[in-house]
């Protein structure tokens, strides 16, 4: 991946990095979700960063009255994110100006700990999952949510689109399963048992529509196969405390990226008989946040 050579670093003072996501359109540029005290109290902020020949700068920066957990940019305006907060809220944003939101949605009744952005053209579509155990899909044109997705038993840790099939999401919760759901009908579609601990984290394959891959507090990674559920397609072990976030690759249909409480972020190859390519060790601290550029290959 060539990670540990062009490393760049910029501190945050007082605040703690939950997610990171890479521009789809401006290459260097990342938008950071951060909150205070980890989270527990204290304000939040919205920080977009961008590297060039200086290294790295901060472009703007967005404050929030509660921390902020997940962010993701809108597939349709450069200018536009998304994030939301412990407050149950959701933001959006325009980084063309200088104070915002534009618009808050507050129908979570608790954290809301994951957003993302649909990726399948001609529809713009918007999926949160919460602490309440709920899944909502919302539309940043309409004021209030379109759909609520329950079924979970536990607190929703990760709601991410499938970059194939329209209208598919996926979300990974503390009840121990990754659930499959399908906007067009209430009800969830899918119900992997994948870990024996609480699920963090959950991506798409950007190759294969059926491979999806979690990441637990058992500080294991499992790849599943939607068309066969009952035993996962890989185990990755190399962690040494929960996995806090994964992400496949853009570029190689069997690499993939997962960052963890044990300070480290870790790449692997699934196809190898040893499939663990590099661990990172940059940072002295959870690491929460991780994402892998559409632009240059290799830069996370």
């Amino acid at each position: 991946m060539g990670t540990a050579a062009g490393a760049g670093a910029l501190r945050l003072p007082g605040l703690h990095g939950y997610a990171v996501e890479f521009s789809p359109y401006c290459p260097g540029r990342v938008a950071c979700a951060a909150a205070q005290y980890y989270g527990m109290a204290g304000s939040g902020s919205l920080a977009v960063l961008e590297q060039n020949e200086a290294g790295i700068v901060l472009l703007r920066s967005f404050d929030w009255n509660d921390g902020l957990f997940d962010v993701t940019w809108s597939e349709n305006n450069e200018n536009m994110l998304v994030t939301c907060s412990g407050d149950g809220s959701l933001q959006i944003w325009d980084m063309a100006k200088t104070k915002g939101p534009l618009q808050v949605y507050k129908e979570h009744t608790l954290e809301a700990y994951s957003v993302d952005w649909s990726q399948t053209r001609g529809e713009q579509l918007v999926v949160s999952g919460s602490w309440d155990q709920t899944a909502k899909l919302w539309d940043p044109a309409v004021g209030k949510s379109l759909c609520t997705f329950k079924g979970h038993e536990a607190v929703i840790y990760s709601t991410i689109w499938s970059p194939h099939i329209p209208g598919c999401f996926a979300s990974a919760s503390g009840d121990q399963t990754l659930r499959i759901w399908d906007v067009k009908t209430p009800g969830v579609k899918l119900v992997i048992p994948a870990h024996q601990a609480e699920v963090l984290s959950c991506d798409w394959c950007k190759y294969d529509e059926n491979l999806l891959v979690t990441g637990a507090v058992d500080c294991s990674l499992k790849g599943w196969d939607l068309r066969n559920i009952r035993q996962p397609v890989f185990v990755l072990l190399g962690h040494t405390y929960a996995i806090r976030r994964v992400k496949f690759s853009p570029f190689h249909a069997t690499i993939l990226a997962s960052c963890s409480y044990d300070f480290t972020v870790r790449f692997w190859d699934f196809s190898k008989p040893n499939p663990l390519l590099e661990t990172v060790e940059h940072h002295t601290e959870f690491t929460c946040g991780l994402d892998l550029s559409l632009h240059n290959r290799g830069q996370v």
